[in-house]
């Protein structure tokens, strides 16, 4: 296996396991059209079932594809970077920054060692105060991605966050994830699960639950060409007679 991703992609492709294919509460509305003349348009409309609110909102863009625009901006403050690699595959970084108007100084500490089966990072903000150490790993096995993530802060001897993700593409049809987070100051855990499963080239099913026992059910369906629906249901299984269970409505158009 080759080195594997950093955390920040593995937590990206575990994100969207969990996030797309649900839309729990809303009826939403997105139309992308594009004129000939190159300019395209999104718009996108969502309304709150809960509070009954509706927003919109519109975006253009148009590109001059012979134009290229050479924009600098000048800062008031000096910025120095050095790296050295020591060893095949370990990088030390050490950034500065200095601003002559406030005389505020600041400095920052990198490593990064990548090797296969294996991707660490450890960063280290200097401050007068404490350093705060920000700490990241990804392992990868035999097409399992499993990584780890954690912020200490020296000045107050507290290390306040912790995370992991664990991604697998089991195959082409289905991708699984799982997520966990502690944070120290609340003593809080959080834990999901969620998988995602292509029943064709047109339909996907997605499911995740995690530890306040909240399941939510997705399913996505390419009506046509540029017509994409989406339908999704949140239960709370600690309430199933209570009620409060969400459903959502999805609609997707790309003229």
């Amino acid at each position: 296996m080759s080195v594997p991703p950093s955390y920040g992609d593995l937590g990206k492709s575990a994100k969207d396991i969990f996030n797309k294919g649900y839309g729990f509460g809303l009826v939403k509305l997105d139309v992308k059209t594009k004129s000939e003349n190159g300019v395209e348009f999104k718009t996108s409309g969502l309304s709150n079932m809960d509070t009954g609110k509706v927003n919109g909102s519109l975006e253009t863009k148009y590109r001059w594809a012979e134009v290229r625009p050479d924009l600098h901006r000048e800062v008031d403050h000096r910025q120095h970077t050095g790296h050295r690699s020591i060893t095949k595959g370990l990088k030390l970084t050490f950034d500065t920054t200095f601003s002559p108007n406030t005389g505020k100084k600041s400095g920052r500490v990198k490593s990064a060692y990548k090797r296969d089966f294996l991707n660490l990072g450890v960063d280290v903000d200097l401050d007068f105060a404490g350093p705060m150490i920000h700490g990241a790993g990804v392992a990868g096995y035999d097409g399992w991605l499993a990584g780890y993530q954690m912020v200490f802060d020296t000045a107050n001897n507290d290390g306040s966050e912790f995370g992991g993700s664990i991604y697998q593409k089991v195959n082409e049809q289905l991708e699984t994830a799982v997520n966990l987070a502690w944070s120290a100051g609340t003593n809080g855990t959080r834990f999901g699960i969620a998988a995602k499963y292509q029943l064709d080239s047109n339909t996907a099913l997605s499911a995740k639950v995690n530890n306040a026992s909240l399941v939510g059910i997705g399913y996505t369906q390419t009506l046509r060409p540029g017509m994409k629906l989406t339908l999704s249901a949140l239960v709370d299984g600690k309430s199933i007679h209570a009620g409060g269970h969400k459903l959502g409505l999805g609609l997707e158009l790309d003229a």
